[in-house]
Formats: structure tokens, C-alpha cells, sequence
């Protein structure tokens, strides 16, 4: 088996080759998930508030199978890392088979729970209704939704962004191509309203896990079984001893955002409606960052399972730095341009007032949020995944949500959108000291090693 270029080529020219092809692919599906929200604030600013009521929950979906992602992503890249290819073939099938049952299982008992878990956000009557028209053929379809995901995972371990990005982009425009068709119909399409939303990314998300697999099958030669039932046992517990601490770290963050919403929710729907498509803005703002977080992990694994620690400081700490500044840049253009973005979302003064209050004071901070981004991400990378887990309670239980709660009783909305963005600022430096520390340990044990 030939090396591969990310344990020889150079870091930064091989670390902007993964990034950018992620970028161009999440840049075109978030942008489409703007466009989604685009189309359903037609409807009225009470479905803008379900659709806003519904992020943390399929989010949580998301959260499960980004967690196994990681772990899938880790194990298969450092096993190729140590140039065994048919092993990795053999963990790429399990990791699928396994992911496939837990996401279910998962979508499975939300249904159950709709109900009773929307209420406890604080969503009424009439958004718990519209909530369940897009929720449920949302959790029915989602298995065609998380897969391609999972598939995207195995990929980009062997080295390759690029096919991945295209994946997911033509998803993206399949699904805002479908948007206005099943939403507010046309010829034979009935209108659906916010329920056409979740068929429409079921749909388009079908396409893509084809696509994936036949990928997966016939281009990378990374799907087959041959193996014992200890093997896929041991091929299991491999990938859940990093994905399940990752899904568990990724999980927290809707359920910390559950909380969230419900105190926002106490200030009226406008401010629940403002803050999803604040949230949004903010995904699209981070784009840069969220490709890195994508493509570092698999160089790191490599690097790691190949024993070059070196370049691993250098991708970590490379990475970080141009974090810092891009961000910094992207908070001038948001800042300067927040008006004119919260007037394209709604229609409603208060709206667009709480809107623009979100993107004059969150972003400050999204150079440290990259940090903790990108250090959670690298953590997983060199099979740490406790630590990662770790950070992000600190992150969400210690630091996000008493900030928020106490700027809230300090300083009402405002105060609370100020606490959001102090918390990310404690969360990242907390996140570079232990990803710091965890590579000095890593080079001091090396070393004791090859004395």
C-alpha cells in the first residue's frame, strides 16, 4: 500500500487541500439550510418559531452520528495510518451496521417523546402541532438523512475531502431544488407547509446515501465483510470507545440548546424565532473553521498512528492560528453588514432587532469557539476522547449555561446573548491548555520510548 500524501506531503498545502473542498460542500449545504429557513418563515413567524424549536432535537439525531463519525473516522484513518487496508475495510462495514441501528433506536424513542420534551422547551399548542407535522416524517426518514454522513466519514479517513464536499453539496441543491415544491406545492404537489420541509431533505438526502455507498463499494474498495463475530465485536468496541464519548460531548450541545431556548422562549416567540435564524447565520459565519474540524482529524489519526508527532503539534497549532485571525475577520463583515442580514430573514421589528443583537455580540467570540472546535476535534484524533468529553461539560454546564442564565437576570435578552459569547471565551482557552497538554504528554512519552 502506497503512503498516503498526509503523512508526508506538507502541512499546511496538505491541511488547505482537505479544507477547502469541505468548505465549498458545507458552505452549499448550510447555505441551502438557510434557504430553508428562508421558505419557512413564509409561512409565518409561528412556524419559524417550531422550525427554530426543532433545531436542537434533529440536531441531537446529528449530534449521535457526528459522535460515531469521529470514532469511525479515527479508528479507520490510524489503521490506515499503519498501512493496513483490508483491516480498515473491515471496520468501515461494522462502523455502518452499527451506526445504522443507534441512530434509529435513538429516532425511535423521539417520537415517542415529541410531545412531552417540546413542552418542556416551552413550545405552545399551536407550535407543538407544527412541530410534529415536520418532526415525525423528519425522525421516520432520518436513517436516509445520517448515513451519507457516516459513509462522508469513512472517506475523508482515507485522505479524500473532496468527493465527500460533492456529496453533500449536490444533497444541498437537491434538497432546496425540492424546498418550494413540496412546502407551498405546485401541479399535481399538494402544499404541505412545514411538513414538505422534512420530506423534502428526506428525498434529497436518499439520493445522496446511494451515492455514498455505491462510492464506498466500488471507488474505495472499503466496504466488505470476511470477518469473525469477535472481530466486528472488537471492530465495535474500538469505534464506540471513541464515538460514544464523542456522541455524548456532540449530544450535549442540543440539549444545552434546549435549555437555551427555553429561557429564550420566556421573551416571546419573536426572540425564539430570532435566535434560530441567528444560530444559522452563526453555522454559515463558522463555515471555515467547521471544513477544518472536518479534515484535521484524519491528517492528525495518520499522522498519529504513523508516529509522527511532530506534524501532528504542527497541524493542531497551525490550524488554531489562522482560527484566530480568519474569524476575526468574518466578526468586521457580520458586524457591519447585521441590519441588512436580519431584514432578509423577517419581517417583524422585534425580529430583526434581537436578530441583529445576536450577530453584533456572538461572533466576537468565534475565533475562541473555533479553538474549542478544533481542539474537541483533535482530541478525538489522537484517541482522547474522555478529555474531549470532558471540555465539552465544562463548556456547556459550567461555562454556557450559568453565564446565559445569570446575564438573563442581569440584563434580560441582552444580557443573555452577552453571557453566550463570554462562555465561548472561557470554553476556548480551557480548550487550548488541555489540547496543549495532552500533546506534551504524547511528545514525552515518545521519547521515553525511543530511549
Amino acid at each position: 500500500m502506497t503512503s498516503s500524501p498526509m503523512l508526508q506531503a506538507p502541512v499546511n498545502k496538505t491541511l488547505k487541500n482537505m479544507t477547502l473542498p469541505m468548505m465549498f460542500g458545507l458552505v452549499m449545504l448550510m447555505s441551502f439550510n438557510l434557504i430553508d429557513t428562508y421558505y419557512v418563515s413564509l409561512l409565518g413567524t409561528q412556524s419559524l418559531a417550531a422550525f427554530s424549536f426543532t433545531f436542537p432535537v434533529t440536531f441531537m439525531v446529528i449530534s449521535l452520528a457526528i459522535g460515531l463519525g469521529v470514532g469511525v473516522s479515527a479508528v479507520i484513518a490510524k489503521t490506515l495510518g499503519q498501512q493496513l487496508k483490508s483491516l480498515a475495510r473491515q471496520q468501515a462495514s461494522v462502523a455502518l451496521m452499527l451506526s445504522a441501528v443507534l441512530i434509529y433506536v435513538l429516532a425511535l424513542i423521539l417520537i415517542v417523546l415529541l410531545d412531552p420534551l417540546f413542552k418542556a422547551m416551552g413550545a405552545d399548542s399551536t407550535q407543538l402541532a407544527l412541530i410534529a407535522q415536520y418532526m415525525q416524517p423528519w425522525l421516520l426518514g432520518c436513517l436516509f438523512i445520517i448515513m451519507p454522513m457516516i459513509g462522508n466519514s469513512v472517506m475523508r479517513a482515507s485522505g479524500d475531502t473532496k468527493t465527500p464536499a460533492k456529496i453533500m453539496a449536490l444533497g444541498a441543491l437537491i434538497n432546496a431544488l425540492l424546498d418550494p415544491l413540496f412546502i407551498f406545492g405546485y401541479g399535481p404537489v399538494p402544499a404541505m407547509g412545514i411538513t414538505g420541509a422534512a420530506i423534502a431533505s428526506v428525498l434529497a438526502s436518499s439520493i445522496s446515501c446511494v451515492i455514498v455507498f455505491y462510492k464506498l463499494k466500488f471507488s474505495y474498495d472499503l466496504l466488505g465483510w470476511g470477518c469473525a463475530v469477535s472481530q466486528m465485536r472488537e471492530f465495535a468496541k474500538q469505534i464506540l470507545s471513541i464515538g460514544l464519548p464523542a456522541a455524548a460531548s456532540n449530544m450535549m450541545t442540543p440539549i444545552s440548546t434546549s435549555i437555551l431556548i427555553a429561557m429564550v422562549a420566556q421573551h416571546g416567540a419573536e426572540a425564539v424565532a430570532a435566535f434560530g435564524v441567528g444560530s444559522r447565520i452563526e453555522s454559515i459565519a463558522i463555515i471555515l473553521v467547521l471544513a477544518l474540524s472536518m479534515s484535521l482529524p484524519p491528517f492528525i489519526s495518520q499522522n498519529f498512528g504513523a508516529g509522527q508527532l511532530l506534524r501532528v503539534r504542527q497541524a493542531y497549532t497551525h490550524s488554531i492560528s489562522f482560527a484566530l485571525i480568519w474569524q476575526g475577520v468574518v466578526y468586521l463583515l457580520l458586524w457591519s453588514c447585521a441590519d441588512l442580514l436580519a431584514g432578509l430573514f423577517a419581517s417583524d421589528p422585534k425580529v430583526i432587532q434581537v436578530i441583529s443583537l445576536y450577530l453584533a455580540i456572538i461572533p466576537l467570540t468565534h475565533g475562541l469557539v473555533g479553538v474549542t472546535i478544533l481542539s474537541n476535534s483533535s482530541l478525538n484524533a489522537i484517541h482522547k476522547p474522555m478529555k474531549s468529553l470532558s471540555l465539552n461539560v465544562m463548556r456547556l454546564f459550567v461555562f454556557l449555561l450559568p453565564c446565559a442564565y445569570l446575564g438573563s437576570q442581569l440584563w434580560q435578552l441582552k444580557g443573555m446573548i452577552i453571557g453566550v459569547a463570554f462562555a465561548a471565551a472561557l470554553s476556548g482557552v480551557l480548550a487550548f491548555w488541555l489540547m496543549s497538554k495532552q500533546l506534551l504528554v504524547l511528545e514525552a512519552g515518545a521519547k521515553n520510548t525511543s530511549q
